[in-house]
């Protein structure tokens, strides 16, 4: 199977699960005619809050029933979910940033843990401490599915070009990237950050994101984009609650890394 359908949703949720299950309804209800083989979520999809109070309501209250409604809308489409991310308890009582894809038939696949947590200070009134309220992950994640391998990895780890090289090296075909990137570094950076780890892994890109302004007044910048390996934007949105489709080629991936084969050079190198 050498071509698949992937949509990447992009939303505005908030601090109040219920919102986001409601905001997800009428997005999945938009594109229920579609076959779609693949949809991907953004990164804090069930509930965006840097509250550790609302974090912890959300993950005793809410964690499986959002879970439950996503494993149920897989079975209905059809189709495989990447859930961008959710808060996830660990045994010390602290959280993950987690992402999980879900089959077609509701299993859970697989899950990434975000490793490369978003600690940063953009100005006196923008500042990000994301290690507050949750630990690191420790381990990279690449998943088979029917049309090659899929690399996963959560926002804050697209400046990271390395982990990206890790996963190409344990076979990626395609990376997610689903994001909350703030306004402020989204527009100087975005386009850029995700184009290159395009190219230099010679791999699609499915970069679902947030966007607009959240009830903790926060502004995220949207713009989700669908990348090819040779780092052509296939499918972008704007900033504001959307859906962008593409039908991907996986054919496309052999064929640029047959014409710059860089990653079999930087293969080589590790060796030496």
């Amino acid at each position: 199977m050498n071509k698949f359908r992937v949509a990447c949703f992009q939303t505005t949720s908030s601090d109040i699960p219920e919102e986001n299950v409601i905001m997800l309804e009428k997005i999945f209800s938009k594109v229920k005619r579609k076959n779609f083989d693949l949809i991907c979520l953004p990164e804090c999809v069930s509930i965006f809050s840097d509250s550790k109070n609302k974090i912890n309501d959300y993950f005793d209250n809410w964690h499986q029933i959002f879970l439950n409604f996503i494993i149920n809308k897989a079975k209905e489409f059809d189709t495989n979910i990447l859930i961008g991310s959710f808060p996830y308890k660990n045994k010390n009582k602290r959280f993950l940033n987690r992402s999980l894809i879900i089959c077609n038939k509701g299993k859970i696949l697989s899950h990434y843990d975000k490793i490369n947590l978003f600690d940063v200070v953009l100005g006196a009134n923008e500042k990000y401490f994301e290690s507050k309220n949750y630990d690191s992950g420790k381990k990279l994640e690449v998943i088979k599915l029917p049309w090659g391998n899929l690399g996963m990895s959560i926002c804050y780890d697209l400046r990271f070009p390395n982990l990206y090289k890790s996963l190409t090296k344990r076979g990626a075909d395609f990376f997610s990237i689903p994001a909350a990137f703030t306004y402020t570094t989204g527009k100087s950076h975005w386009h850029t950050l995700i184009r290159a780890r395009a190219i230099e892994n010679g791999c699609f890109v499915f970069a679902p994101a947030q966007c607009g302004v959240h009830k903790n007044g926060r502004k995220t910048f949207g713009h989700s984009l669908i990348v090819d390996p040779w780092g052509k934007v296939i499918a972008e949105a704007k900033n504001q609650i959307d859906v962008i489709e593409a039908q991907i080629d996986t054919e496309l991936v052999k064929n640029v890394r047959r014409k710059i084969p860089s990653m079999t050079t930087f293969n080589k190198e590790l060796e030496n």
